[in-house]
């Protein structure tokens, strides 16, 4: 597959100069976000990364190709075709690129992306988990096999929170991926900074996030293989209370069943209705959060960067 993959210069040098470079995901512009809000935070995400010292490569499949690193003018078409963009996991890789077609990526497709391309940090808003409900419908995100299986450290603000997030971290646990708790002792609830749920381990810096990622792929005999889950509460000043964004949530997954939604549609539209119960309130609080993600995803690709 690595013959299909193009990376823009700026990534190239940088991986081949051994610089920090950290991945973005592509389904945020398309599918979660409303114009312009798209385009502008993907554009602010890129110049954060920037900002904290590491190049930033947004990926998505480009006319049957697999892109790290996306020029400006292809930013503006998944931001400008949104929804009508096919939304690309794993499974669909095969698919767009026989086809030459485009494709904006999931964490799962974005992660196996960064990970042929030998980027090993990620940022993104919310990883997917387990749906409600799963023990009849079987939802549940091709985004934890992902985790279970390429090495690539995923900073989020935990998985969305219009899931079972109780059930994502068994998941989690029982596929062997570590979740990283940074600053907090509890997993974060996407707009909320806590969820009850305890991490496996809490580090107060990017340096020590930095040295368990060499632990997990640098030692023995080449390493442990799979993904690392760093949780990056929102900050406090943007976070909606867990009571009261509950009570949104519960709307929304009543009214995506009463339209029968399902599969593929059922996240864009969560997070699109609760947009519309909080008065946008969880749309700012959405930005705020994955700025903030790519900021620490920077300082610890930065870190991973120095070497032992």
């Amino acid at each position: 597959m690595k013959d299909l993959l193009d990376l823009s210069d700026e990534v190239a040098r940088a991986l081949a100069a051994g610089q920090p470079v950290v991945a973005l995901e592509s389904t945020l512009i398309s599918h979660g976000m409303p114009r312009p809000q798209n385009l502008q935070t993907a554009l602010r995400l890129e110049a954060e990364v920037r900002a904290a010292g590491a190049v930033p490569a947004t990926v998505a499949v480009i006319g049957g190709r697999l892109k790290a690193g996306l020029r400006s003018v292809e930013l503006e078409v998944l931001a400008r075709e949104g929804t009508g963009v096919h939304k690309a996991s794993r499974r669909d890789l095969p698919l767009l690129l026989a086809a030459g077609e485009t494709g904006a990526t999931t964490v799962a497709a974005t992660m196996l992306i960064a990970s042929l391309a030998g980027i090993r940090v990620f940022a993104t808003g919310g990883i997917g988990g387990v749906h409600r409900g799963a023990a009849t419908s079987f939802d549940i995100s091709a985004d934890l096999m992902e985790l279970a299986r390429t090495p690539v450290a995923v900073v989020c603000a935990g998985a969305k929170a219009i899931l079972d997030l109780k059930l994502t971290l068994e998941l989690l646990e029982t596929h062997g991926v570590p979740v990283i708790g940074y600053r907090t002792d509890e997993f974060p609830a996407f707009y909320s900074r806590s969820s009850g749920l305890p991490v496996d381990r809490r580090l107060d810096s990017a340096w020590e996030i930095a040295r368990v990622l060499k632990a997990q792929w640098l030692s023995g005999a080449g390493g442990l293989q799979g993904g690392v889950l760093v949780a990056n509460p929102i900050p406090p000043e943007h976070e909606i209370p867990h009571e009261r964004i509950s009570r949104h949530i519960e709307q929304a997954l009543a009214d995506a069943q009463e339209l029968g939604i399902e599969g593929a549609g059922v996240t864009p539209f969560l997070l699109a209705r609760v947009g519309e119960l909080t008065a946008g309130q969880s749309l700012a609080a959405n930005i705020e959060l994955v700025l903030n993600n790519a900021r620490l995803a920077a300082e610890v690709a930065c870190a991973l960067a120095e070497g032992p």
